[in-house]
């Protein structure tokens, strides 16, 4: 393996014998007693074949089920290959399950400790970063209390924290981060921010889509045990949040369908950019953002229509309503409105977010049907929050420090 490759893999497998009857796990044995090879198996990983050059951050997307987690136990070398082979050089830290490595009996001192050492850490090195990472952790006084006592969030802290203070070449990390409080997961993100300017190496697995693109360069979709798609971070979510949407749209009810119900105002469709597809739109950071709806009212009568843009995770960016700018919806025909805006220049920062549509009656009190469509904002950034605000730095020169310079940032 090349030395710019901490992590390699080639046609990479992994299989379990059927044994859901007593004679499976007979035949199983026996089959690994005389070295027979497994008759009957179930395929969860296939053919992956996988490159993380030292410093890049790479992202594992999927469903439950297609194979993140046990790719993640090949890696650190928890489980062994069926097929192919991996290599990974370097010191792993690794957050994988919630607990794991962590003894119940033991204290959260002590299972610093025990972690510490079996990184390979001298005791006067334990020592020295004891106090760094009982303050990372934030558990207080049950520090010294058995781990079988703390809460999911409590072992994710101190989990997190002895990761942190060994500052390892190579960091994967689970879906674990999911459990804990949000200001801890902010804590994280932004040292695994710092880690990677650093020069650190990451694998994350991740549900949250905006996560992945906020701290992953690179992604790889598996699907069902076999590669889907890999490669650029935001080509890679985009196929497969647009997967999820065609896989959410013939789940979901028709538009013909929410008409037939007789709802006092429905959607009849959107269109976004002048595409009226169901797939998350690709819009460049600093993009425009033209969004035409058309509403039936039962009754002839003018809506009120609400726009609405929240972070994939639903955190709310902006709302508006044509009652708020005081706008009538055009009348396309006797029982049909629509109304178009621009959102120009959109100053969000990278990541996915979801563009809501609403149809509420004229007085702006209820609201009768809902249209989404998901959009991903594409671009770099190490900047933090939902969007870009217009700023200046004001600086003092060093010649002339009563007269400061300003320094516009766009």
């Amino acid at each position: 393996m090349s030395s710019d490759f901490l992590v390699e893999t080639r046609g990479l497998g992994k299989a379990y014998p059927l044994v859901f009857r007593s004679r499976d796990r007979l035949r199983a044995l026996l089959s690994l007693l005389f070295g027979r090879g497994q008759t009957d198996a179930i395929s969860v990983l296939q053919d992956v074949n996988l490159r993380v050059r030292r410093g890049e951050s790479l992202g594992l997307i999927g469903e439950n089920g297609a194979g993140k987690s046990t790719l993640l136990k090949l890696l650190t070398g928890v489980l062994t290959p069926t097929t192919g082979s991996v290599a990974v050089t370097g010191r792993i830290g690794a957050l994988l399950e919630l607990g794991a490595g962590f003894h119940p009996e033991y204290s959260g001192r002590d299972n610093i400790a025990l972690a510490a050492a079996l990184y390979g850490l001298a005791a006067d090195e334990i020592r020295a970063k004891l106090p760094e990472i009982v303050e990372f952790a934030e558990i207080g006084r049950y520090i010294d209390e058995p781990v079988k006592h703390y809460s999911s969030g409590m072992v994710v802290r101190l989990g997190f924290a002895i990761v942190a203070a060994l500052h390892p070449d190579l960091l994967i990390t689970d879906e674990v981060l999911a459990v804990g409080d949000e200001s801890f997961q902010k804590k994280c993100v932004r040292w695994m921010e710092d880690y990677l300017t650093g020069g650190g190496t990451l694998i994350l697995v991740s549900h949250s889509m905006y996560h992945v693109q906020k701290l992953c360069r690179q992604a790889c979709w598996l699907q069902q045990g076999k590669v889907a798609a890999s490669g650029d971070v935001f080509e890679v979510t985009q196929a497969y949040l647009a997967y999820q949407e065609r896989k959410s749209a013939t789940q979901a009810p028709a538009r013909e369908a929410v008409a037939g119900q007789g709802l006092e105002f429905h959607l009849l469709d959107m269109v976004l950019n002048g595409d009226a597809g169901d797939a998350p739109l690709l819009l460049e950071r600093g993009g425009d953002a033209c969004v035409r709806v058309r509403v039936h009212s039962r009754d002839g009568r003018a809506p009120v229509i609400v726009f609405g843009i929240v972070r994939a995770d639903g955190t709310p960016v902006y709302g508006v309503s044509t009652e708020m700018d005081g706008v009538r919806p055009s009348r396309e025909s006797e029982n049909v409105y629509f109304v178009e805006i621009v959102f120009a220049a959109l100053p969000l920062l990278p990541g996915s977010y979801l563009l809501k549509v609403h149809p509420l009656d004229p007085e702006g009190v209820r609201l009768f049907d809902t249209l989404e469509r998901g959009l991903t904002i594409r671009g770099e950034s190490r900047e933090f929050g939902l969007v870009k605000l217009q700023h200046a730095w004001i600086a003092a020169t060093s010649s002339t420090p009563a007269e400061p310079a300003v320094r516009a940032v766009s």
